[in-house]
């Protein structure tokens, strides 16, 4: 990723929800959201993806006029990182009047000459609205004041759009995009040798395979660590909740160096309490940083809304995903029957392989180990251009592009363009018009001709000459 990121930097009284936004940016848990004012401190820095435009966020700490010390080092770092930065978003809370303290920090960070936003945050709905009116005091333009409620993801995607578009593309995508201006009657073999030049150099294989294991309190992670590693690295204990810091072991296999993450058990939000709820924020930093995830369950037990719950943290951070079904000691009949209402509760994970385990009795677990490999390897793949326009202009023909109201679709070329996990490109003349149920299809062709197992597959439908991507437009399946 190129390191001259433009910065973007969260200002505002403390309390105001910077750290939920700044993690709602980020697609993770990074920075520590609690009630008591303040709890950010120090500046935070993340690169972060913004509609496929990259840029470093910077989460300061809640800026609040006190004679505290801390305060007052808190507030001198804040603007020094707004002075930095080339994006502000100044927060404040909308479910509060206006105050003087909020007018002049604003009326301070906009000397500065930056692009500034206003995010008036905790609009929770339509009817509380009305309060933006309030912050019109501000001498605010219309196009730069947002009303949103980031824990109820409201209004967001305006924020958002507004923020891509005052940043660069990546260059990547400009090299596609140059490639797709081409004009329409060349064949697609002229114009493919460049976009796979730009991927090969950029997305080659480090071999690092870093696997998460999450799932409920007491369904056998530890003992699943364990048993992979071959010797008691984890504290095991009938307990519930009795992994609180995440233990990473790491060993060499067939080529790879793996690194497991044995997570703390998670739970029901209602039923954290003290240091486990900490522990919560950090196993889902740690699912940020793997490729693989096993998720655990249990099938000595029934399956729970929890379950359902946990398994969503996988399709959020879009891991390659292993099902592992641990203290199992039934024969292949309940197997099927199990299988079957895994597949029925977590539709979402269809292309998770299934596998019975016993890290009591070590069944299974070299089977593991290997599916481990296999599915890293399709998470980190790379298709030929060649290999991806072939196997769609298959599909094409078995399945013919369809014409809503009368207009003629035509995919161009398709290009896979990041890896870990696969996304793809489809090239194509008016891919607004595309359909997400023909996106599926086009997936589902993929899969069946190449090995996609264990790992989602992002397919975005582009035109030529286009450079932003609205969130409308990427799908995973």
């Amino acid at each position: 990723m190129d390191k001259k990121l433009k910065k973007i930097a969260l200002v505002g009284q403390p309390n105001v929800g910077k750290s939920s936004l700044f993690n709602r940016i980020a697609k993770e848990r990074i920075a520590i959201v609690s009630d008591m004012a303040g709890t950010t401190r120090d500046i935070r820095r993340h690169e972060v993806e913004i509609l496929e435009k990259d840029a470093l966020m910077l989460d300061t700490g809640g800026i609040d006029e006190t004679n505290d010390a801390i305060f007052s080092n808190v507030k001198r770092k804040a603007i020094e990182c707004a002075k930095e930065a080339d994006i502000i978003l100044f927060m404040v809370d909308g479910k509060r009047l206006p105050d003087e303290k909020d007018k002049e920090l604003f009326y301070e960070l906009q000397d500065l000459g930056k692009q500034l936003a206003l995010v008036v945050n905790k609009i929770d709905n339509d009817k509380e609205k009305e309060r933006l009116w309030n912050f019109y005091e501000f001498g605010i333009d219309d196009d730069n004041l947002f009303g949103v409620s980031v824990s109820h993801n409201r209004g967001t995607k305006s924020l958002f759009e507004w923020i891509a578009n005052r940043l660069p593309a990546r260059k990547v995508e400009e090299e596609i995009i140059i490639n797709s201006e081409i004009e329409e009657d060349l064949s697609i073999e002229e114009f493919l040798d460049p976009v796979e030049d730009i991927n090969e150099t950029a997305q080659l294989d480090d071999g690092e395979v870093k696997v998460a294991i999450i799932g409920r309190v007491n369904v056998g992670k530890s003992s699943i660590l364990n048993a992979l590693v071959g010797e008691e690295r984890s504290v095991v204990s009938p307990i519930a909740g009795t992994t609180i810091d995440p233990v990473d072991e790491s060993f060499d296999y067939k080529d790879k160096h793996i690194t497991f993450v044995d997570t703390a058990g998670l739970r029901r939000r209602g039923k954290i309490e003290g240091i486990e709820k900490y522990a919560l924020n950090r196993t889902t930093q740690m699912l940020e940083k793997a490729n693989l995830a096993l998720l655990v369950l249990d099938a000595s037990s029934e399956l729970v809304d929890l379950d359902e719950k946990i398994a969503g943290l996988v399709d959020t951070y879009g891991l390659g995903t292993i099902i592992v079904l641990n203290k199992w000691d039934e024969n292949m009949d309940s197997f099927k029957k199990l299988e079957d209402k895994i597949r029925s509760k977590f539709k979402f994970l269809y292309y998770a392989p299934i596998i019975a385990v016993s890290a009591k009795t070590g069944r299974s677990i070299d089977r593991l180990k290997d599916k481990i490999i296999e599915i890293y390897e399709n998470y980190a793949q790379r298709i030929p251009t060649s290999v991806l326009n072939k196997t769609i202009e298959e599909a094409v023909i078995r399945h013919a592009l369809p014409s809503p109201n009368g207009a003629y679709l035509r995919i161009y070329y398709t290009t896979q363009f990041e890896v870990k996990p696969p996304r793809i490109a489809l090239i194509m003349n008016k891919p607004r018009l595309l359909h997400f149920s023909y996106k599926r299809y086009l997936i589902n062709f993929l899969r069946k001709n190449i090995n996609f197992e264990g790992t989602p597959i992002h397919i975005i439908a582009r035109g030529k000459g286009q450079r932003d991507i609205d969130e409308d437009e990427v799908e995973a399946f």
